[in-house]
């Protein structure tokens, strides 16, 4: 089983940076992907970074690249989101994940959620 609790989150004006961290527990995390994702209010959840645990591989949703830094602290089992130049539709929960190595951005793949965290962006 593994236990996942995101930190981070809060309220920001436009432009700002955040840093969204994912806490992982519960076992043997070498083979795993994690992965973040976000819901708006009225929207599904999508896919926004994902990295393996190794660090070789990472992927980004194309509205973030540019903005986001997914990265990991194998030492500390923790996951983070640096956030920066945020905009207003970045607003949402923010759901850290574990589940497969290649991190895909299919939601549906990943076994493993945190409880969220909120993110607000004030224009």
């Amino acid at each position: 089983q593994v236990q996942l609790v995101e930190s981070g989150g809060g309220l920001v004006q436009a432009g700002g940076s955040l840093r969204l961290s994912c806490a992982a527990s519960g076992r043997t995390y070498s083979n795993d992907g994690m992965a973040w994702f976000r819901q708006a209010p009225g929207k599904e959840r999508e896919f926004v970074a994902g990295i393996a645990w190794s660090g070789l591989r990472t992927k980004y949703a194309d509205d973030v690249k540019d903005r986001f830094t997914i990265f990991r602290d194998n030492a500390k089992n923790t996951v983070h989101l640096q956030m920066n130049s945020l905009k207003p539709e970045d607003t949402a929960v923010y759901y850290c994940a574990a589940g497969p190595i290649s991190v895909p951005r299919d939601s549906d793949l990943y076994p493993y959620w945190g409880q969220g965290t909120p993110v607000t962006v004030s224009s």
